[in-house]
Order: structure tokens, then sequence, then C-alpha cells
């Protein structure tokens, strides 16, 4: 798989099933084939555990204030949102049967080594992990696409990451703009960034969207975003870490066809015409015979006019033709050709 495979088939969605599975594979497999029929191109997982995130330890570093998660310890949330790794290469088949692609993001060797080991054909980098270099060298290592988040990147340490990749011979990256607000605000979105991600990193720029409802995920598409993540759950009453800033699944659909009616909006950005639009030229104006002239007449203002349809010789030419004589007869409502006059 390279970045083309991806990107084959336009805006590439993912449905980021994250925490929302609730602790149960059942929810899982059920995201899983929704996501499928919702129009996703990929269900993407996380695969860690709270012991490969940080360490179990209640002093003030670890604790969570404020947001969405306040009072949790680290620990505690990563040991309530972990999606279990003896379900991941279940979680694969039933993509695979499905027809949806499967992606992971590892937060340490270990997981790249455990989905290394189940067959993912690439791999996710998340927002926090941007800086986490050695990780990327070791995932770049695989010469597998690597879909990176840049949620709190600065300029710089987006591109350390992208040269890290370059530097261990992995040019398969996709950047995604990210806010790593949960949720994000329309405020903190800023989009506008996009095109110029594209112009500094030269590589496919996307969105992972944490913001609500699907609006920000049609502006992407419409700047120029080639991927879009969004967070999916199957209902927001099923409670789990990430169900407050999670899109229902029947609310994805929505935003995957108005992602897809974005692209068909876009266009591909040439000049060109449609076919209605050329069986619409005959009403162009051109230069029409407006009184009858006989064989020797001059062609004058009187006689000569840019009107509707557009038969005759071109508007521009109306100058060009004042005062030249007709070689023969012209009736009145004649196209003007170049043939009718000297």
């Amino acid at each position: 798989m390279n970045n083309k495979d991806i990107l084959k088939n336009g805006v590439y969605i993912i449905a980021e099933m994250s925490a929302n599975h609730a602790g149960k594979i059942e929810n899982a497999i059920e995201i899983i084939k929704r996501a499928k029929d919702a129009g996703a191109d990929c269900v993407k997982i996380q695969t860690y555990t709270a012991d490969t995130l940080t360490i179990k330890c209640d002093k003030p570093d670890f604790k969570i204030h404020g947001g969405l998660w306040d009072g949790y310890t680290f620990y505690d949330l990563y040991n309530d949102a972990y999606t279990p790794w003896e379900w991941q290469g279940r979680l694969k088949e039933v993509c695979d049967a499905e027809g949806i692609d499967f992606l992971s993001t590892p937060f340490d060797f270990t997981a790249v080594d455990f989905l290394e080991s189940i067959g993912i054909e690439f791999y996710k980098v998340a927002s926090y992990e941007l800086v986490d270099i050695p990780l990327i060298e070791y995932i770049a290592e695989k010469k597998k696409p690597m879909i990176i988040s840049c949620g709190m990147g600065s300029k710089e340490e987006i591109g350390e990451a992208v040269e890290t990749c370059k530097r261990k011979g992995n040019e398969e990256i996709i950047l995604l703009k990210c806010c790593s607000e949960y949720p994000a605000v329309l405020e903190d979105m800023n989009l506008n960034l996009i095109p110029r991600m594209k112009e500094l990193y030269e590589v496919p720029i996307g969105l992972s969207d944490h913001s609500e409802g699907y609006e920000a995920a049609v502006i992407a598409t419409a700047l120029g975003a080639q991927v879009i993540e969004k967070h999916v759950c199957l209902d927001k009453s099923i409670k789990n870490p990430d169900s407050d800033f999670s899109m229902e699944i029947k609310d994805f659909a929505t935003m995957v066809r108005k992602i897809r009616e974005t692209e068909t909006i876009m266009g591909h950005g040439d000049f060109y015409l449609t076919e209605k639009e050329r069986m619409g030229m005959t009403g162009r104006r051109s230069l029409y015979v407006v009184e009858d002239i006989k064989e020797g007449d001059l062609l004058t203002e009187s006689n000569i006019r840019s009107i509707r349809p557009s038969y005759g010789l071109k508007p521009k030419y109306y100058k060009q033709v004042l005062g030249k004589r007709a070689t023969r007869d012209i009736e009145r409502g004649t196209a003007l050709k170049w043939e009718l006059f000297e």
C-alpha cells in the first residue's frame, strides 16, 4: 500500500473508533459494520495499554485538571479507554470481511511490533506523539504509509517529523491538520492552515476533526483536504471517555455524503465545458446580417450586428469586417461568414 492507494478514490474518510466500543467487542464490530454502511473508507483503533503510555501514579503531574477528563489520572483514563490487544486481530478480520481498511495508532515500540504481527498495512501517529522522534523513526522503518496528526505542532516540529520519516527512507507521509481540543471549538480550528501546510511540507494534507458537526470536514474538503478523520460512536448514550465529543454513526453517514457532494462541487480545477454548457453555446452572440445586402455593398454598422445566436463570426471580428464588400447577395438573418465578403 502507498499514498496513491489510500487516496485513489478521492477524500479518504476514517472512522475513529477509539474508546467508543465501551469495553465490548460486540460494539466494536457493530461500529465497523455501520461505518462501512455509512461510506467510511477506513476504521481506526488505538493500540496501547495504560502501562505502555504512562505509570500508575497519583502525584499532581499525573492528574488531569479541567476539560472532558477532569479528575482522571492519566493511567486511569487510558485503562478505561484502551482497546484490548486480544481483540485487534479479530477486528482487522472483520474489516477485511466487510471490505473496509483497518488502521491503528501505536503508542510505543511494542504496539508497532504487535501491529506488524497482525499484518497492518499503514500507520497513524497521534498528535501527542508528533514529537516522539524515536517512535516515528521506528514506524518509518517499516516502509509503510504514515498518517501523522499535527495537533499542537509548531511548523518546526511538524517539519522535523516529516524529515525523520524521509531520513529513514519513508516518503509515504500524509499530515492531518488537527486542533487537540475535545471537543474543538470552531474559533480554534484554523482550517486555512491546510493549504499552507500543503505548500510547506509538499505532502497530502487532511483533517483530524474533533469539532462538533460536519461543517469543518466539509470546509476542509473545499480547502483541499485529502483525508478526513472523525471520532464515531454508535450512540452517545453509550458512555465512555470519548463519547461526548464523538459523532453518532447516523450523523457520520450525513457527513460522508456532504464530503462527497463537496468533492463533486469543487471539481478538478481545469477549464472545460460540460455537455449541457456545450449545448447552450448557441445562446452566445455572433455577427449577423440584420438588413438585406446586395453584392458589392459595404458591411456597415446598420447592416451588421452582434446578436444571439452564435452561428456567425465571433463578435471580436466586428470592427475588422466593417467596410468590407459583400461578394454576393446576403439575406437578412444570415450568419456572417468569411466567405460572404472580401
